[in-house]
């Protein structure tokens, strides 16, 4: 079995459910679990509102669900701006595969055996959660 076989199969197995496309998500669930993540990121609005205050390792994730990768006011991976110059739009369902393992997400979706993430936390459980709470958080469209 190839390596970018296998990646595509985990990540099949690892994305969300997903039922009339609406997120299946628990926004609730989503905030209890950022804890994992604040050590690394914050929210905070465009006007500097404070919704969650965490680390500044990683990128601030308000306005995430929408956003093209590798844009906002940060200085991302090089395989990650790539997936975004090649249209990675991060919505529900792609935040929460790539939480799982964002090395075989990005090596899988931009079919590159040696794409690299410098995010190297894997969220074994609840990415769909937090996506839905970083979409109920984020800018309302």
């Amino acid at each position: 079995m190839t390596r970018t076989f296998a990646a595509i199969l985990a990540l099949g197995f690892a994305a969300p459910a997903f039922a009339d496309g609406h997120s299946t998500g628990d926004a609730a669930a989503g905030e209890k679990t950022f804890n994992k993540c604040k050590s690394c990121h914050m929210i905070e609005t465009d006007a500097g509102e404070v919704i969650v205050k965490g680390g500044k390792t990683g990128p601030n994730l308000y306005g995430i669900i929408g956003r093209q990768a590798g844009t906002a006011d940060f200085r991302y991976g090089d395989d990650l701006v790539a997936a975004g110059e090649a249209g990675l739009v991060w919505d529900e369902t792609t935040l929460a595969e790539y939480t799982t393992d964002p090395r075989a997400f990005l090596r899988t979706y931009l079919d590159d055996s040696k794409a690299k993430s410098r995010m190297a936390f894997k969220l074994k459980t609840g990415g769909e959660d937090v996506a839905a709470y970083l979409a109920s958080v984020g800018p309302q469209s």
